[in-house]
């Protein structure tokens, strides 16, 4: 260790796991935690929870339960939003046609639901655009916008994407369409011939709201749009659109674009989801119908059930599927639409496998894990290729990105990992004319390529990945606390829930329980282990290790000859049929 400093002792001894890491002490100290449990009057647990992530112990009840109302900046303080608003109201008072152009993920697909159901309130129902991944490409492009001038828009909002999208935007101009940008993408110092280009993420912007999800930006411009309307007199006679209730389509883009669950995201997904829990949304309600989902959702859920769902049509379906879903008021047209998007899902899944064993076999047979993983391949369907990319970021716990070549090009999606700046990489990598277009955020950037860059591309990015600082555990797994088997209880679940949600930037507690005896272990569906625990006194434990199939977690695991073994994850709660029950989930285990 740097200055002759040393290590802090393994947590239960740990210093190589299954996966391979270390496992460390998330909180060095126990006194931040007594202070937070002390000053806010929360039990122990839930205060380690808060102070392993920093949370000072003045702040812990506003973290515990955020306020909108404590968190919502003036949208004003935004550059160019009073100008968006103002002639999206123009817009509306004068009759004139409005668009929204999305992106065909889920950021995207919420972004264009919220503010369509809110002009659609205020009596100028908009035009919705969502391009086709495989014959447009991401973001506006100038054939795009020719077709909405033709059509008789003259107001086009773009959400998720349009920062970097100069020529288009200038197309877009030169056809007559005033063009707004609402995105959270990384910009360069120049910006696109819009009307006004409302970007947390903008240089030019003072920093505070840069972690925002696009769907966050696009909450903050329907704010604004409906106070500009009560200014000019328009709720007289009518009630004013209810942006609370929209808030549904809020949580779920904040989760899904894996943005940090912090300040005001916190509570735009912590009060989102409890607007979905009502029901009241027929899109989602259908769609957690068909995904099984029988309780009140999580963050979870929205990750892994329901996003993934809304994605499959833009990735390997129809583009605007998901938009058509969350905008839907009938019941039982939203019930044929989301067993639609439920297919795709499958075939999207079938897919990604496909991909992701070609691309794994490749990036082991370099060598395996370098700076920066990146994978290529002929025939690759560029919708998976990003899920394809967290896979092996997640794996290799390195930044990644993986290419589908075709005819010389490659379009190419990446996935960050270890506080890397990938966005900002890219455009790096663009402006040094190593690619044909990108852009990103800090989490995730996509990307086009000439073929025989691709060496080029790769040795840039390894070399950026070097130069950045890099934490002294980012290998190790960073342990919250150890928990005894008979604790593992749904109510001390639930009461680890106080502190969520958890996701990008707040992960959820990671708990380990020492020397347990593997009792039963089976293989369900085609990837995850499930499996019985207990310790020495006999108590156990009902735990399942998640695409672990064919990795040594899974041989750990099921080599139920050998001594006991530490595991450490997740404690869920889980609902079924009625029933409460809690369930550990397995990240990674070592031999006692």
């Amino acid at each position: 260790m740097e200055g002759g400093a040393r290590a802090a002792p393994a947590f239960l001894g740990v210093e190589h796991s299954a996966t391979g890491r270390r496992w460390e002490a998330r909180l060095a100290y126990d006194r931040p935690a007594l202070a937070i449990a002390q000053s806010a009057g929360i039990p122990e647990p839930v205060a380690r929870v808060l102070a392993g992530r920093g949370v000072a112990p003045e702040d812990a009840q506003r973290f515990l339960a955020p306020k909108l109302r404590d968190l919502l900046p003036d949208p004003s303080s935004l550059r160019d939003m009073d100008a968006a608003a103002t002639r999206i109201c123009d817009a509306i008072g004068n009759g004139e046609r409005i668009a929204i152009f999305g992106d065909y993920d889920v950021d995207g697909a919420t972004s264009s639901a919220l503010l369509s159901d809110v002009l659609g309130e205020l009596g100028a129902p908009p035009r919705v655009y969502i391009p086709d991944r495989m014959k447009e490409g991401y973001g506006p492009n100038a054939a795009a916008m020719r077709v909405l001038a033709g059509e008789g828009v003259r107001v086009v909002v773009t959400v998720d994407c349009g920062t970097l999208a100069f020529a288009p935007l200038e197309a877009a101009r030169d056809a007559g369409l005033d063009v707004i940008v609402v995105d959270h993408h990384a910009a360069e110092p120049r910006l696109p011939a819009a009307l006004a280009v409302v970007n947390p993420n903008r240089l030019d912007e003072p920093p505070g709201h840069g972690h925002l999800a696009a769907v966050g930006v696009a909450f903050l411009l329907a704010v604004a749009v409906v106070r500009e309307m009560r200014r000019r007199g328009a709720f007289s006679d009518r009630p004013e659109p209810d942006l609370l209730a929209r808030l549904d389509v809020v949580a779920l883009g904040t989760v899904c674009d894996v943005v940090p669950l912090r300040g005001l995201n916190r509570a735009f997904v912590r009060q989102g989801l409890a607007v979905m829990a009502r029901r009241g949304r027929p899109g989602l309600a259908a769609l957690a119908d068909v995904a099984g989902l029988n309780q009140a959702p999580g963050a979870y859920h929205l990750g892994f059930m329901l996003g993934p769902r809304v994605n499959a049509g833009g990735r390997v379906g129809e583009a605007d599927l998901g938009v058509r879903l969350l905008t839907c008021t009938d019941p039982s047209e939203a019930a044929g639409l989301a067993r639609r998007l439920d297919d795709f899902n499958r075939e999207r899944q079938a897919i990604e496998q496909a991909v992701l064993a070609e691309a794994l076999a490749q990036v082991e047979g370099q060598g395996g894990r370098g700076r920066f993983i990146l994978a290529a391949g002929e025939g690759w369907h560029p919708g998976v290729i990003g899920i394809v990319a967290a896979r092996l970021a997640e794996k290799f716990a390195a930044p990644a990105a993986v290419v589908a070549l075709d005819r010389g090009r490659g379009r190419g999606s990446g996935r960050s990992a270890g506080g890397f700046d990938l966005g900002a990489a890219v455009i790096a990598a663009r402006l040094e004319g190593i690619l044909v277009d990108g852009g990103g955020h800090r989490q995730a950037a996509g990307f086009t390529v000439e073929h025989a860059r691709l060496d080029e591309l790769r040795a840039f990015l390894s070399d950026r990945v070097a130069a950045t600082p890099a934490g002294p555990s980012e290998r190790a797994l960073l342990v919250d606390a150890a928990l005894a088997p008979r604790g593992a209880t749904w109510e001390f679940a639930e009461l680890l829930e106080q502190a969520g949600p958890y996701g990008s930037g707040h992960p959820s507690p990671c708990l380990a329980m020492a020397a347990m005896s593997v009792v039963q272990a089976d293989i369900v569906g085609a990837k995850h282990v499930r499996c019985t625990l207990a310790d020495a006194s006999g108590a156990r434990v009902r735990a399942i290790a998640f695409r672990a199939v064919d990795t040594p977690l899974q041989a750990l695991l099921m080599d139920r000859s050998g001594p006991p073994v530490h595991v450490a994850g997740q404690l869920k709660a889980d609902t079924w049929n009625g029933m409460r029950r809690a369930q550990f989930e397995i990240r990674d285990a070592a031999r006692a």
